[in-house]
């Protein structure tokens, strides 16, 4: 099943810089060998199903696999016709070699460093496109700047992100290196405090406007939109927690979920079910009905996986879903 060539309409001021993305992206932290590892075989073969079923954005970063999830990406897609697809990855993190400590990624012998200094992001960029055999990436990302990953020493990092690192990326954006710049983040607060400072062409905003929360983004949202900034909605499914299609997953932003947070999230699938709509569809559907949504962004390891996503995206809603959710207070009004 393939996906519409396009997302719904939106304002040509959001495609000035990050272009036509396709409605659904892959997100590549997965064949990144995240949490678990991924024969390369299936990660090439998932790569290769999501580009024929339209999926034609893929967003990556080396910090995925230190590297591996950029270098598997540069290998599927090294031929096919560039200009049929487009690439984001990110800066902030270099790979070095040697054992750290476990993030996740079941990866030896590699690990990452924050780098928000020029010469990080310049160094970062140049293995970036090796490793995508590419001459170009479409957008590049600031990785992960804001108080969740720096804690107490966040205002350093934005000091230097917006000394260094976002004018470094404006130079590769004027030069032609990328098209389009933004950052890449799972909370609200640093957009607000990146966005009104700097100019961005996008923000990759990981799980905080989804189907199951838009409290957390409501500021950001209305003020990427009123800027022309295009947001990519990521991380849908709130790290699995609306992923699976018979009741809610054991996890919620990247940690084991609550006892509330499964309970809310059950009424989810209980209205789902009376509506006989698969609840996965509707996470990631949801996004791209706010006009500065450009893409969804889902984790992607396997064939299997990419052809439920895109039967999902592709299946059509009731109008009574969204009136049911929202009359019980689960979606904004």
């Amino acid at each position: 099943m393939s996906l519409p060539s396009e997302a719904p309409d939106r304002p040509d001021r959001l495609r000035s810089r990050v272009g036509m993305l396709s409605p659904l992206s892959f997100g590549a932290a997965p064949i990144g060998n995240l949490y678990a590892g991924v024969e390369d075989a299936v990660a090439q073969a998932a790569i290769g199903e999501a580009f024929e079923a339209g999926i034609t954005h893929f967003d990556t970063a080396p910090y995925y696999g230190y590297g591996l999830s950029e270098s598997r990406l540069g290998q599927a897609l090294a031929g096919m016709d560039r200009h049929r697809f487009t690439l984001s990855t990110k800066v902030g993190r270099l790979v070095e070699q040697g054992s750290a400590s476990d993030n996740g990624f079941a990866v030896q012998g590699r690990h990452a460093v924050f780098d928000y200094s020029r010469d990080g992001v310049m160094r970062s960029v140049e293995e970036s496109l090796h490793r995508l055999r590419t001459d170009h990436v479409d957008i590049l990302l600031l990785h992960d700047i804001g108080s969740l990953v720096h804690a107490e020493h966040a205002p350093a990092v934005l000091r230097q992100a917006l000394d260094e690192a976002l004018p470094a990326m404006a130079s590769l954006r004027d030069q032609g290196i990328c098209r389009a710049i933004g950052i890449g983040v799972n909370e609200e607060s640093v957009c607000l405090e990146v966005m009104p400072r700097f100019e961005l062409d996008t923000i990759l905003l990981a799980g905080r406007f989804t189907l199951f929360e838009q409290a957390q983004s409501r500021r950001a949202m209305a003020m990427a939109y009123r800027d022309g900034v295009a947001v990519m909605a990521g991380a849908p499914y709130n790290s699995g927690l609306l992923g699976a299609g018979d009741g809610p997953g054991a996890t919620y932003n990247y940690e084991p979920a609550s006892e509330a947070i499964r309970a809310r999230a059950q009424r989810y699938y209980d209205i789902g079910r009376a509506e006989h709509v698969d609840i996965g569809a509707a996470a990631l559907q949801f996004p791209l009905m706010h006009p500065a949504v450009a893409t969804v962004v889902c984790g992607l390891r396997s064939p299997e996986e990419v052809h439920a996503a895109t039967r999902r995206m592709a299946t059509p809603l009731p109008a009574t879903l969204w009136a049911r959710l929202r009359d019980e207070g689960l979606v904004a009004a």
